[in-house]
């Protein structure tokens, strides 16, 4: 798959989704790399998908399970969706009953258009004026 900007990759994924509200790509230890978020919304939604992948994970390694690859917490009202990578995490919002299977396939494809093989750091980019 050819490397897509981050900026671009989440722009065009709130493009074709109908059911993502927002949407977050940010390194494993919160860093934002890019978001559809504006303002300090990025880094709290980036802190809280750290902090609910950890509690996962633990909970994961206690059970003696493979590997953390996704999570979801769902509500009536909407869901987050975290999808991890080793050093990455694809974040979205959703209003209530996403067809959750495509929103793991569109986070799940949005890490692989934004992995950068030459292992460059990229820049932090925001799109869109939606707050959180």
């Amino acid at each position: 798959m050819e490397y897509v900007e981050p900026a671009e990759a989440i722009a065009e994924l709130k493009e074709l989704s109908t059911q993502i509200d927002t949407v977050t790509l940010a390194a494993r230890d919160g860093t934002v790399v890019a978001s559809s978020l504006s303002g300090h919304a990025p880094s709290a939604v980036a802190s809280a998908a750290r902090e609910l992948v950890a509690g996962a994970d633990e909970l994961r390694a206690d059970l003696g399970r493979d590997a953390l690859a996704q999570v979801q917490a769902a509500t009536p009202e909407g869901s987050v969706f975290v999808v991890v990578d080793d050093a990455r995490m694809a974040i979205a919002t959703t209003g209530g009953d996403p067809t959750v299977g495509l929103v793991f396939y569109d986070l799940k494809t949005l890490l692989r258009q934004t992995a950068d093989s030459s292992g460059a750091s990229t820049a932090v980019s925001s799109e869109g004026n939606e707050d959180a």
